[in-house]
């Protein structure tokens, strides 16, 4: 008997002994094989996998822009929660000062673990130069290759600072946005054409004011814009300017100082002179343009493509047969066509130094990144939320927009390479604004979409901080010039107050920068 006691006794010892080193195995081996860790875990927790199983995950905080719906119970948080294995509560942003109120939570050390704001460059250098912010590049080498295969290395460059990364991009998805929208049925009745130059643009507008297609009398407008739009999209790129600062010579140049610039004022004043422009161009308000041509008064207006479905409505209901187009991208005296192209960021994400969960932050965001993952936020699941024929995704709906439509929100970095298709999916939910959309953005050939060669920059603060005063002063100067309350005599010496108020500063910087692209 006492043998056998013995043995039962060694066996149940052998048992403990077994069972405990495999609970020491299990929670002190299991996370580091895999290289995760559990930074900022509750203490209750402490040994366990950050990684291998959602209870072990700590719970995200993040801030994010406004939107219209409630962040954590829209149907994108739970499918990102499922598929990444995180839980993250979700704040936003007001929808009027934004900036203010995260210079206050940034300030007050809130502990968000990410934060995402609208593209605002000077506000994210400022908060890395101030060490407000986490470094990314060590997170991403060891916790980031999806984020590294789906970010350009072009866009990681435009947003370090000082030599690191501080950001996350959200990268803008179409280049194009707006042109002159022109009465076909107008065209028609008055047999012409659509204008493809500058010279056949005033054709059309003089034959629009002289016979009076819409049978407006003296309420007839040609071509009719609103007040704040002194730089016409369209026309001023067939004058070689379509951006704010334009290459001329293998420097970067304000249109204000480009040699083109009398010559488009030249033209645009002449529009005016001639009555073909809207003689109430400078009170128009951007609704008192659009109500213009939705009501027929005007046979031109330009405007963005995302304005359209407004527009078309109205001009349903107002007049069931009017028909409308965007103009090509015109070719101007000497030749040159072209549209302003976007480049650059929509959104940036990057992790406060308050954060406490940073390299957890960052794994989720590699994980959203993840191919089908990312698909799936984008636009859903194939035959529920979206078809796909003939290279195009097309939005189910109403269940599209009701579970995907805020999905860009969400995303902290995107799939450069195949985001802007999925995008699409998103104009496709109306078919006119859709035709529109894909005239500007993929029907024009891509010598006439020029990009902003700023728009994938680094912060350069004197430009950052002269910016906005210059082209207030060069919009303000156009329209006056365009409506005849100034004269082109006076051109350079307000050409000098110009460069005195910044410009000579902003350009030294910009081309300084400009020079290293050419090397």
């Amino acid at each position: 008997m006492r043998k056998g006691s013995r043995l039962i006794m060694v066996m149940v010892m052998a048992a403990f002994i077994i069972a405990a080193m495999a609970a020491c195995s299990s929670n002190n081996g299991g996370g580091n094989a895999s290289g995760d860790s559990n930074t900022g875990a509750d203490a209750g927790s402490e040994g366990s996998t950050a990684g291998n199983d959602k209870e072990s995950k700590p719970t995200l905080k993040r801030l994010d822009v406004w939107q219209n719906e409630d962040y954590n119970t829209y149907p994108v948080a739970k499918m990102l929660e499922e598929k990444t294995g995180y839980k993250v509560q979700y704040d936003m942003l007001p929808q009027d000062k934004p900036s203010e109120k995260l210079n206050l939570l940034m300030a007050s050390g809130e502990p968000y673990d990410l934060v995402t704001t609208s593209s605002d460059m000077a506000l994210y250098s400022d908060y890395a130069q101030k060490g407000a912010l986490v470094d990314l590049t060590p997170l991403i080498e060891q916790f980031g290759p999806n984020i590294k295969t789906s970010i350009s290395q072009q866009s990681i460059d435009a947003l370090k600072v000082d030599g690191k990364l501080y950001a996350i991009p959200t990268s803008i998805t179409y280049p194009v946005n707006s042109s002159i929208l022109i009465r076909t049925d107008w065209l028609e009745k008055l047999g012409l054409q659509m204008p493809t130059t500058t010279d056949e643009l005033v054709t059309v507008l003089k034959a629009f004011k002289e016979k009076d297609p819409g049978g407006n009398g003296d309420q007839n407008v040609p071509l009719t814009i609103r007040g704040d739009l002194p730089m016409l999209d369209n026309i001023v790129g067939a004058f070689g300017m379509p951006n704010t600062w334009n290459d001329v010579d293998g420097q970067l140049v304000p249109r204000l100082l480009d040699p083109a610039y009398k010559d488009y004022i030249a033209y645009t004043s002449d529009l005016y002179k001639q009555g073909l422009l809207d003689k109430e161009f400078v009170a128009n308000k951007d609704a008192t343009a659009k109500e213009k041509f939705s009501s027929g008064k005007a046979g031109a207006i330009i405007v963005h493509w995302a304005d359209i479905p407004t527009i078309s409505d109205a001009m349903i209901k107002n007049l069931p047969d009017a028909k409308f187009a965007y103009v090509p991208a015109l070719k101007g005296p000497a030749g040159k066509a072209g549209f302003a192209a976007n480049a650059g960021f929509d959104r940036l994400t990057f992790i406060p130094k308050a954060s406490k969960h940073p390299e957890d932050a960052i794994k989720w965001i590699n994980a959203g990144l993840d191919a089908e993952t990312f698909k799936d936020m984008a636009i859903g699941e194939e035959g529920k939320h979206y078809t796909f024929e003939n290279g195009a995704y097309t939005p189910i709906l109403p269940i599209f927009t009701d579970e995907r439509n805020l999905a860009n929100n969400y995303m902290a970095g995107t799939d450069e390479t195949n985001y802007p298709l999925y995008w699409q999916a998103r104009v496709r939910k109306n078919p006119v604004m859709f035709e529109a959309f894909d005239f500007l953005n993929n029907q024009q050939p891509d010598e006439v979409k020029i990009p902003n060669k700023l728009g994938l920059a680094p912060f350069m603060p004197e430009y950052a901080k002269n910016n906005l005063q210059l082209e207030s002063m060069v919009g303000d100067y156009t329209v006056k010039l365009i409506a005849g309350a100034e004269s082109l005599s006076g051109l350079e010496a307000f050409q000098a107050k110009y460069k005195a108020a910044g410009e000579e500063a902003s350009a030294k910087e910009i081309n300084d920068w400009y020079a290293t692209l050419q090397k």
